[in-house]
């Protein structure tokens, strides 16, 4: 079983839609959306919720009013002035606990109440191109990369039982804990950019991180056609970076229309983007699964 992640330096270079191809291309496959911040790969593979899980990746505190005494231990001692009290109640104000648990541990009466939160959910579903694993993590919510880790290791069971030999994981932008969390352990890193300076310094960003982690990284350029001597620019850093090249895919107003419709680009036989993304999936393959 192979895992392939594809990230990208930040939003809105086309990952999802380059993942999304990716999938119908691949047989036996099993889709993991680690982009749970902002999940969006089902609007494209408009998955079918089979089961959903409650996610709960800390603790939160409450007051129980009925024994509170009013002491006050508990205000001196947030150091995250998540604790108030108001006439003849006290109360903690969830958007400003750490959950660090102090207050309930040194309550003189036992007031305080210290349990799992809820901070979103993740669910298990099947769509036109295999069972997908997905999630969504409430507003302002933490521990996005617990969230991650489990989608993944959901992700790997299901491919485990049903012998599905490769895993594509839909990662988030940037370089931050859910990156790091969707990244870890992959057997490739497919790093979406584009030619602009943002692009080429986020890609330079994100390469940084996969090779700390030892992590192979090939990177496709969208739109590469927008700037050409960037892009040769780009594949150039690539080349000094030992970083593979895995394909150029051409700006394509048929991107738009298939997002429209709901289906990937490769689903949509009038779209020229189509031919480039089956090359790039002839270059994963052939690091995935060389030989086949």
């Amino acid at each position: 079983m192979k895992q392939l992640t594809v990230i990208s330096g930040k939003g809105g270079t086309g990952k999802t839609s380059v993942t999304a191809s990716l999938a119908v291309l691949t047989e036996k496959v099993v889709m993991a959306d680690c982009d749970v911040d902002a999940a969006d790969l089902h609007l494209v593979l408009a998955p079918r919720i089979l089961s959903r899980q409650p996610f709960s990746g800390g603790k939160q505190a409450w007051i129980d009013a009925s024994i509170c005494a009013m002491c006050r231990h508990c205000v001196e001692l947030c150091r995250f002035e998540a604790v108030h009290c108001s006439g003849e109640t006290c109360s903690i104000d969830g958007t400003a606990c750490e959950g660090c648990g102090v207050c309930a541990r040194f309550c003189p009466t036992g007031a305080i109440r210290f349990e799992d939160a809820q901070n979103g959910e993740w669910y298990l579903s099947e769509t036109r191109v295999g069972p997908m694993v997905h999630a969504r993590l409430g507003i302002a919510e933490e521990n996005s990369g617990k969230l991650v880790s489990l989608v993944r290791d959901e992700a790997r069971k299901i491919a485990n039982r049903q012998q599905r030999n490769t895993i594509i994981i839909d990662g988030s932008p940037g370089t931050g804990c859910p990156v790091i969390a969707s990244i870890t352990g992959t057997d490739l890193a497919l790093l979406v950019t584009e030619p602009t300076l943002s692009g080429l310094h986020d890609m330079e960003r994100v390469a940084d991180l996969t090779e700390h982690f030892r992590i192979p990284t090939m990177i496709a350029i969208n739109k590469w056609d927008i700037n050409p001597e960037l892009t040769s620019r780009i594949e150039a850093t690539a080349a000094h970076r030992h970083l593979m090249v895995g394909g150029r895919i051409r700006y394509d107003r048929c991107v738009t229309e298939a997002q429209i419709r709901g289906r990937a680009v490769v689903e949509l036989a009038e779209a020229p983007a189509a031919a480039d993304l089956e090359n790039l999936w002839h270059s994963v393959q052939k690091v995935l699964h060389p030989g086949t």
